[in-house]
């Protein structure tokens, strides 16, 4: 298998690591990156509301999610990208040139990062990802009858807090490569 016909998807909760590792790798590898996060965010944005505002349109207002996932299907039809959200690998695991990983931290770590992030503190970091959180897993079962909680679908699990970011760019780097070679 080429890269050109490989979907890399990257999976995870709020402040795993997911768009660096996918920038990364996509910069790479020279494929396009998308992230589905990014696009609620814009959609959030061209409506005046923050990300928590919108995820509580959202949880009354099922077509936001439904919109963005089929944008996430249409997006991995040409092959040849890496695909970041938290859905992904739930769409496409019919795909048979899908490679997904689902990268995850302990709570206070992820929090620690997105308050850095945002430049925000602990505190509202916490209760901001806490409610997101809240939000998508309500609404993903809802929806789709989906646990985000389910790890199942992914060909592999990542602590992101074990090595520093680029460390874990290499270690997901050498996983593809690997995949790559053994599909030739």
């Amino acid at each position: 298998m080429k890269i050109k016909d490989l979907i890399i998807a990257i999976s995870g909760p709020p402040g795993s690591g997911k768009s660096y590792c996918a920038s990364q790798l996509a910069n790479i590898y020279k494929i396009p990156h998308y992230s589905i996060g990014k696009i609620f965010r814009n959609m959030a944005q061209e409506r005046n509301m923050t990300i928590e505002e919108f995820s509580k349109l959202a949880e009354k207002d099922y077509t936001i999610d439904i919109e963005l996932d089929k944008k996430t299907i249409e997006l991995a039809k040409s092959g040849g990208c890496i695909i970041e959200g938290r859905l992904v690998s739930f769409f496409l695991r019919s795909s048979p040139n899908l490679l997904s990983f689902y990268l995850t931290a302990p709570f206070e770590e992820r929090v620690r990062r997105i308050a850095l992030r945002e430049g925000i503190s602990i505190e509202e970091a916490e209760k901001k990802t806490r409610i997101r959180e809240e939000s998508e897993k309500m609404r993903y079962k809802a929806i789709y009858n989906i646990d985000i909680n389910d790890l199942s679908v992914y060909d592999f699990v990542i602590d992101t807090s074990k090595w520093s970011k680029e460390k874990i760019v290499l270690l997901l780097k050498s996983i593809i490569d690997l995949y790559l070679g053994e599909n030739d």
